[in-house]
């Protein structure tokens, strides 16, 4: 019996997984490339076949986080308008929990991103936030354009998202009193 050989679009797709695994456990500095390489089963040399550097990587797995958020944002609010899409909005935020990883490398890219604004940061630090840039404004324009909401609306249903990642990491867990007065229904003052 003869097993199929991987392509290597398919090898670069579970090498993207695993970076996304590693790098929301330790962060961009605290993740080497042996153990991505480990956690998808290739060779160190293979994976660097496959992207030319750590931060290419990085920016994969950066990549992929958001395009996830996004689609589960779609797929929400698909059909819907208005307040309705914005509660879908916020539910599927609420849904994107069950992926700890998920949200945990949402939070390393921003930490990877650190004093790229005022210059403190390094020269990867300023790719890093360059890239996301335009994949965070792709999520609120989404939110915006789907549910015709005002800015404070969608900042609101983002504060949300965000509160959420926060007890995410500091693991809370969704059961806890807490997250029952999470809602879109608080007033906008």
């Amino acid at each position: 019996m003869s097993s199929a050989r991987m392509s290597a679009e398919e090898r670069r797709e579970i090498v993207i997984r695993a970076a996304l695994v590693e790098f929301a456990r330790g962060g961009f500095n605290g993740t080497s490339t042996a153990a991505i390489a480990r956690r998808s089963g290739v060779s160190q040399p293979y994976l660097f076949q496959l992207f030319p550097d750590k931060k290419a990587l990085f920016l994969a797995a950066a990549d992929r986080c958001f395009r996830t958020i996004r689609t589960a944002l779609e797929e929400a609010m698909d059909g819907l308008t208005g307040p309705e899409a914005m509660k879908a909005a916020e539910q599927a935020w609420r849904g994107l929990v069950s992926s700890r990883d998920l949200l945990m490398m949402q939070l390393q890219v921003y930490v990877a991103s650190v004093g790229a604004e005022d210059g403190t940061g390094s020269a990867i630090a300023s790719e890093i936030a360059e890239f996301v840039r335009p994949l965070w404004r792709g999520l609120w324009k989404l939110v915006q354009e789907r549910t015709g909401s005002s800015d404070a609306e969608v900042t609101h249903v983002f504060g949300i998202g965000m509160l959420i990642n926060v007890l995410v990491a500091i693991g809370i867990p969704l059961q806890d009193h807490c997250w029952a007065s999470i809602t879109l229904d608080a007033p906008l003052d």
